[in-house]
């Protein structure tokens, strides 16, 4: 009935009034008497647009990066006092590393070459803070031991402790035990500038 009330192959509709409300247009050009419409604001455009639909993905949130860098060696201490800013990404992009809540996670710059060639000097980690349980051995975690931050592999051994691994064969592993070593977060993802 819309359709042949626009193209003038009716004149007149038991609900023309209803009609012309939801297209925002006035009746009397739904029925033919007029061929001219007033200019539309907003509040007319409000009723006859679909409101836009908006895909999660795109949407913008924010992930802290946290001025404090944990060492890849041995470099930052965690007493210092730490001072959140953030960064934006779309939670699409953050999704390809983690489905953790945005608030979970924060970014970080590792410092050392203790975990080359996995991670470089002032490669930028995701760490992912609602994971801290070492369950399975070998994957990255930002730890603190001694005090200190670290981006380490972690490995669960048999008598309880946890071995501190380092990429670099240089770099020779520790053993944590009882409460020597606090678990920040999980690495998910490593951010790299491309030389060149």
């Amino acid at each position: 009935m819309i359709g042949k009330l626009v193209r003038g192959e009716a004149r007149g509709s038991a609900h023309i009034f209803e009609i012309s409300r939801a297209l925002a247009v006035p009746a009397e050009y739904l029925a033919g008497d007029t061929d001219e419409l007033p200019p539309l604001d907003d509040n007319d455009l409000a009723h006859i647009a679909p409101p836009a639909v908006v895909d999660e993905d795109d949407e913008v949130v924010e992930v802290r990066e946290l001025d404090l860098t944990f060492g890849m060696g041995g470099g930052s201490f965690l007493d210092l006092p730490v001072t959140p800013r953030t960064r934006k990404f779309t939670r699409g992009w953050l999704r390809m590393f983690t489905n953790a809540p945005p608030s979970r996670l924060f970014i970080a710059k590792g410092i050392g070459d203790s975990m080359s060639p996995t991670i470089m000097n002032a490669d930028i980690v995701i760490i992912d803070t609602s994971d801290h349980l070492v369950k399975m051995g070998d994957q990255i975690w930002a730890i603190a031991y001694g005090d200190t931050g670290l981006i380490k592999r972690l490995r669960p051994m048999p008598n309880g402790g946890v071995k501190i691994m380092s990429d670099n064969p240089l770099v020779e592993a520790e053993i944590a035990y009882d409460q020597e070593m606090h678990v920040v977060g999980k690495v998910v993802a490593v951010v790299r500038k491309m030389a060149g």
